[in-house]
């Protein structure tokens, strides 16, 4: 289904799961309120976590109209509601260890997880924010653990300005947070290089996407 992973040498150290946060996570303040938390190699074990992943879930494509066609998306996508078991007890720690640091400043727990499986540098995301409920008219946080090989993700103000990249694989963990789904956007383009695959995984609190 993809092709061959090449692993991190920093991920070979440590007990699989979450490493700490606390004062590991780098806070970067933008702008109209938004806010990003970086945690670099967050999670031990990553690349196994990423294989089981690619083989344990049970991937599906989609469809969507854009421009007066229907396309392919150019990702696999799988989604767990707060109901569902997560497809991997790892994935039950990282939310246990986000909710524990996040709870309290966001009033209420991350509960569902969102998977996108970018199989190569053809897979990608368009210019977006996680804007569909709650996420349109409140602040709120998604934070995101990239396994497998890094990918950039831009970010950049809806009303114009730089535009931030960061390149995120192997176990590193992204918060974005405060008003950043309203007033800013985010993608992770496609790339010309050859490029290997990977796999994000999204908590968001109830009623964000």
């Amino acid at each position: 289904m993809t092709g061959a992973l090449q692993g991190s040498l920093l991920d070979s150290w440590g007990e699989a799961g979450p490493r700490e946060l606390g004062h590991s996570v780098q806070r970067t303040q933008l702008t109209q309120g938004a806010w990003i938390d970086l945690r670099p190699n967050w999670i031990a074990g990553a690349d196994e976590l990423f294989e089981r992943l690619v083989d344990g879930v049970p991937w599906r494509e989609e469809r969507r109209r854009m421009y007066e066609r229907v396309v392919d998306v150019p990702r696999l996508l799988a989604f767990y509601d707060e109901k569902e078991p997560l497809p991997d007890p790892l994935l039950d720690k990282a939310k246990q260890a986000l909710n524990a640091h996040y709870e309290e400043e966001l009033g209420e727990p991350f509960r569902t997880a969102g998977l996108c499986f970018y199989r190569d540098g053809r897979d990608s995301v368009a210019w977006h924010g996680d804007t569909i409920g709650r996420g349109s008219t409140e602040d709120t946080m998604v934070a995101i653990v990239s396994i497998g090989a890094p990918r950039s993700l831009l970010l950049r103000p809806r009303t114009g300005g730089p535009t931030l990249r960061y390149d995120l694989g192997h176990g590193d963990l992204i918060v974005m947070g405060g008003s950043c789904q309203r007033t800013w956007e985010h993608c992770i383009p496609k790339s010309a290089k050859a490029t290997g695959p990977r796999i994000s995984i999204q908590y968001r609190p109830r009623g964000v996407r």
